[in-house]
């Protein structure tokens, strides 16, 4: 576990450095002072302090230039969070003088076209692939192909189920992924500490997906035995705005004093707030996502929505590629999971993440 308490220890050291920024930017608004060099430099580097880390976290690094052929499947390029991973992935490929081919699936549900596309890439000449899958089972017949034809696949954000990888003999060779679970905690009792008691409302992602999962019982515990929060609902949105905002109307009908609302993506936490906007009820009701897309910035900063738990896509994308380039040269990889890092994202600091992504 060396490497994993290393690379979190360096992250937890980065998401200290966003809170003081965040005080840092209080601070100046209460004196309407410019902002200094050295206060734009701290915030702008966090980022980029978070980058090297990775870096010394997965040393030694594997050698640039060896022209290695790569392919990554990502979920869906329609979400902006897989767009920022395959962002990483492309500029990393640079960085080490290496190609790769992000492809995905056309949803976020669509398990059978996302098989189909790694069973696609198994049939050209690539050195290794970097999968995210939709569940846990999904891709594990293309992992199979992918043993037996002797291509290393590494996972990223999302792997597949053990057991039943060991019993077609499907191997991963390496995965990096985040502490969902975790997420779904900081999401949850940032709500609690808000709104003090009352109802609130956990809308997960696609059931049986290893992150949706993983974030809703995070979100259960963070609720969990907070003296007067009462969880009134649990439903899948399956990672879609509109469905988010279909049952965040209905949830307002059934619970006209809901004042929470966990969202375990933040797709979903937008159009909560849509939903909430719609029925001028959005100052009632404390909305949380995850994953500080663009549009979450934006909607943080207008003081619609309320946080957001920051990953870094970008991240695990670089870290990704990192790992498979690795693996190709032979280098030995251990089990343990590298974890990207987890920020909160609120109006009071929002400005702290600049750059981030």
């Amino acid at each position: 576990m060396k490497n994993a308490k290393r690379l979190i220890a360096a992250f937890l050291a980065a998401t200290m450095m966003f809170s003081m920024a965040g005080c840092s930017a209080k601070q100046e608004a209460k004196t309407a002072e410019p902002k200094s060099t050295t206060q734009e430099t701290q915030k702008n580097s966090a980022f980029a302090d978070a980058e090297k880390k990775l870096e010394e976290a997965l040393a030694p690094l594997p050698a640039k230039d060896s022209k290695a052929k790569l392919a990554a499947l990502e979920i869906t390029l329609a979400n902006p969070f897989w767009v920022t991973m395959k962002e990483g992935y492309e500029s990393a490929a640079a960085e080490y003088g290496v190609t790769i081919d992000v492809l995905a699936a056309p949803k976020e549900d669509d398990v059978n076209s996302q098989l189909e596309t790694l069973k696609t890439l198994l049939s050209k000449d690539y050195n290794a692939i970097a999968i995210s899958a939709i569940t846990p089972f999904n891709l594990v017949p293309g992992v199979a192909e992918a043993t037996k034809k002797g291509i290393p696949v590494v996972a990223v954000g999302t792997s597949v189920d053990a057991e039943e990888a060991k019993k077609v003999n499907a191997k991963i060779e390496a995965f990096i992924t985040s502490d969902f679970e975790e997420q779904g905690k900081m999401g949850a009792e940032f709500i609690a500490e808000k709104i003090g008691s009352g109802k609130v409302a956990i809308i997960e992602g696609l059931p049986g997906a290893a992150q949706g999962e993983a974030r809703k019982s995070g979100a259960q515990k963070g609720f969990e035995g907070k003296d007067g929060i009462e969880v009134v609902s649990v439903q899948p949105g399956n990672w879609d705005r509109k469905t988010a905002y279909d049952i965040t109307t209905n949830l307002l009908q059934a619970n006209p004093d809901l004042k929470g609302i966990f969202c375990a993506n933040d797709m979903m936490a937008l159009g909560a707030v849509e939903a909430l906007k719609a029925a001028n009820k959005k100052d009632q009701v404390v909305v949380v996502g995850v994953d500080f897309i663009e549009e979450a910035k934006a909607s943080i900063a207008k003081g619609e929505l309320d946080a957001t738990v920051a990953m870094s896509p970008y991240l695990f994308g670089k870290g990704g590629l990192i790992i498979a380039l690795k693996v190709l040269e032979g280098q030995t990889i251990d089990k343990d999971i590298y974890w990207t890092p987890l920020g909160l994202v609120t109006k009071d600091n929002v400005d702290s993440f600049e750059g981030w992504k």
